[in-house]
């Protein structure tokens, strides 16, 4: 286990619009709702808050109110990953000066690299800051794959204390698992896959449904770090049926979608994302219901 970083549940936060702006009352509603539910980390500005569409100072108001909302109760982590290593130095000396206790970087997208690169782009992201680093390899978005035995390199530089592992193959996970040394964090980057990284050594999840049902989605990691193995496959089976809806058109539309029918935001989202589609909404709704969640 890595002390710098989370144990258990990290939602992976969404940014709320309203009328193309930032929906601050919402924002501040959702943070307040996560720190109630018991989530251990937000992660601000990652994929599931739309950083491409965010504007600098959005970005960092967004960074800053987290952090005074939280107070410590959980943690902040910032997604400041870039396709331009001088951009992600720039992106996570920001983060840090707006109160992030961790940094959450995906890997070069479009103009991707070689493993080669991928250890000089880390390194000097991690040179330039003074907080434990998340890598987060994520190959179907960004078309590069962390492969372990990078990851487990990158990792013997102090700051880079974790990796969110988001490639979906348990195979590699586990190799990553094998080599990545006691002290490294290994998340889920998938919910559900969510339990099978646990059984791995995981140190808990980045987790997308954690916007709909934290408490549930917290479960399966709070049971299985009490020794109730049972307990957490259970929730992990029964939230797959949602955790499908939410990822049957590209995240985050199903989830805002999900938080807009609990009455807690709009279900905006900003070009070039489109809002949920009928089919996707109507299987939202069949899971919450099944969950309990609406009536």
């Amino acid at each position: 286990m890595n002390d710098r970083l989370f144990r258990g549940l990290g939602t992976a936060l969404i940014t709320p619009f309203r009328g193309g702006e930032v929906d601050w009352a919402a924002y501040d509603n959702l943070i307040k709702r996560q720190i109630a539910a018991g989530a251990d980390a937000l992660i601000i500005c990652g994929t599931t808050g739309e950083p491409a569409t965010l504007t600098a100072r959005e970005r960092e108001s967004l960074i800053r109110r987290a952090a005074e909302l939280c107070q410590g109760r959980c943690a902040v982590v910032v997604g400041t990953g870039a396709n331009d290593t001088s951009r992600a130095v720039e992106l996570s000396r920001q983060a840090q000066a707006a109160g992030a206790d961790a940094l959450l970087l995906v890997t070069p997208y479009y103009n991707k690299t070689t493993q080669a690169g991928l250890i000089a782009h880390y390194t000097a992201v991690a040179e330039s800051v003074d907080l434990p680093m998340i890598l987060y390899n994520v190959p179907s978005r960004t078309g590069l794959n962390l492969l372990p035995e990078t990851a487990a390199a990158l990792c013997r530089h102090e700051n880079i204390c974790g990796v969110k592992e988001a490639s979906g193959n348990l195979s590699q996970i586990a190799a990553l698992a094998r080599l990545r040394g006691e002290n490294i964090a290994l998340y889920s980057g998938n919910d559900d896959q969510t339990l099978p990284v646990l059984a791995l050594g995981g140190q808990g999840v980045i987790s997308v449904a954690g916007n709909v049902c934290p408490e549930q989605m917290r479960e399966i990691t709070s049971r299985w770090f009490a020794g109730d193995a049972a307990g957490s496959r259970e929730r992990q089976l029964a939230l797959l049926p949602l955790i499908d809806a939410l990822f049957s058109e590209v995240n985050p539309i199903p989830v805002k979608a999900a938080l807009s029918m609990l009455g807690l935001c709009e279900a905006d989202v900003r070009l070039p994302l489109v809002p949920a589609t009928k089919l996707c909404r109507a299987r939202l709704n069949d899971a919450m219901r099944a969950l309990e969640l609406i009536p």
